[in-house]
């Protein structure tokens, strides 16, 4: 059975949503497709402890600002798992779950959507996927010898997991930081780093890494010298759990170690510490498998884009993977310009 629409969006999460209120403002007839079970997208999935870098206010989607949470500055992902839940039901999107998508190959003058459930015919594609679903894992020697528990920021949840174990976190980001904070109270700790960490000014949260991204975006595509954006200001925003953490002192980065054990970390000045558990948190990729029959990616593995638009496929628009496609895209608060673009331009093409 194939079903006909004029956009089909693949990804219910923030940047589906996001990219179907401006489609509905427009009145054009679309379908968001997602694989989740239920609204939320990856916030569902998210740590218990997981803080935004923004107040509420500025982490909204258009049209709809987020409530503030009770107690909390800085919201938690519960509180946007049910600000998203009811963003999607105040816009009446039309949000098919759960529908995963396999495929989207060319059909002529239309795109054929590849699902588990059904095929779907489009004449575009928005692309709103995100990174989640593909954590990166670093290629380290010991991997496969180490017989403790390893797993990846995506498989995190709770301290409580690790009570009195020797625990390693990887990695000098916001979830690296973050997870080495809430671990700190109730674990042995390591936190290692490939560089040391690099922690904003207290005062500077989502708000100033909007305003960077955006300016280093107009930089560039006015052809002036290169910002340096976000990574110019620092790495790890100072949520209040990360700066208490520090400030107690128990928050102390470690250089990377250089391979593991059956049993333990080691480091090439021949330190050894017996461990029992790794979390990476080493980042993500963009999850674009479905996208592979179309052949578009470039030499770094990135779909080369003109904004949101694929510069080898016009009628497919990628959206919230990062600055790549549109600058602080995949934040709440970054990704409803792009989205308004993309939806202009597909008003546009299908004109």
């Amino acid at each position: 059975m194939t079903t006909a629409a004029d956009v089909v969006v693949i990804g219910g999460g923030q940047a589906g949503l996001a990219a179907g209120y401006h489609l509905r403002r427009l009145g054009l007839d679309f379908a968001v497709l997602d694989a989740q079970t239920r609204a939320g997208g990856a916030w569902r999935h998210a740590w218990n402890s997981l803080r935004l870098f923004s107040p509420a206010a500025y982490s909204s989607l258009p049209g709809r600002l987020m409530p503030p949470q009770a107690g909390q500055e800085y919201p938690d992902a519960g509180h946007v798992v049910d600000y998203l839940t009811a963003y999607e039901h105040r816009y009446d999107l039309p949000v098919h779950r759960p529908v995963r998508v396999n495929a989207v190959r060319r059909d002529g003058t239309r795109l054929r959507v590849e699902t588990e459930s059904g095929v779907w015919s489009a004449r575009a594609v928005i692309s709103a996927t995100g990174t989640w679903w593909r954590p990166f894992l670093p290629a380290v020697p010991g991997m496969n010898v180490f017989t403790g528990r390893q797993l990846h920021t995506a498989d995190y949840r709770t301290q409580a997991e690790f009570a009195g174990q020797r625990v390693v976190v990887v990695g000098g980001g916001n979830s690296g930081a973050q997870i080495a904070a809430d671990l700190a109270s109730s674990t042995e700790l390591t936190w290692v780093t490939s560089r040391p960490p690099r922690f904003l000014a207290d005062d500077i949260d989502g708000r100033a890494l909007f305003d960077a991204a955006t300016a280093r975006r107009r930089a560039l595509d006015a052809g002036r010298t290169d910002t340096g954006g976000v990574a110019s200001l620092g790495d790890i925003v100072a949520v209040p759990p990360v700066r208490e953490a520090r400030d107690a002192g128990v928050l102390k980065a470690q250089p990377m170690f250089d391979r593991l054990t059956s049993d333990s970390a080691e480091w090439s000045d021949g330190t050894r510490a017996r461990i029992d558990a790794v979390i990476w948190c080493t980042g993500f990729r963009p999850a674009l498998s479905h996208l592979a029959p179309l052949a578009l990616r470039g030499p770094r593995g990135h779909i080369p884009t003109n904004g949101t638009q694929a510069v080898g496929e016009p009628r497919l628009h990628l959206l919230g993977y990062g600055d790549w496609t549109g600058p602080a895209s995949a934040t709440l608060i970054g990704v409803g310009r792009p989205a308004r673009d993309a939806a202009r331009d597909i008003a546009a093409l299908l004109r």
